[in-house]
């Protein structure tokens, strides 16, 4: 079964930093992409940042210069590092993949729990 379990949200000061972590379990983590979205209170799920099995990184221009993704292979793990924050950077977090646990499965997109981040001005 794929699971991915984020960690690490929590309440900040304007200005401050957090890690979040997803650790992956159920595929073949090294040889997929990985995401991270954030999902404000009413508002739609936004892509923040991507990193590729290559190690190729792209970022919201939201995020740009504040946000670092990176990816551990060895513990399953992506991470987000993020700082600088502001309130507009309160959302829940969420990891996600597209992949297929064999195969023998079909492609699907997978998601994690979510994990909140607050920012308070």
């Amino acid at each position: 079964q794929v699971q991915l379990v984020e960690s690490g949200g929590g309440l900040v000061q304007t200005g401050g930093s957090l890690r979040l972590s997803c650790v992956a379990s159920g595929f073949t983590f090294g040889i997929y992409d990985m995401y991270w979205y954030r999902q404000a209170p009413g508002e739609q799920r936004d892509l923040v940042a991507t990193i590729t099995r290559d190690l190729s990184t792209n970022y919201a221009d939201s995020v740009e210069g504040r946000f670092t993704i990176s990816r551990d292979n060895a513990k399953n793990t992506v991470y987000l590092q993020m700082s600088s924050l502001s309130p507009e950077d309160t959302a829940v977090y969420f990891c996600s993949t597209y992949a297929r646990k064999n195969v023998l499965a079909k492609y699907q997109n997978y998601w994690g729990q979510g994990t909140q981040v607050t920012v308070s001005s």
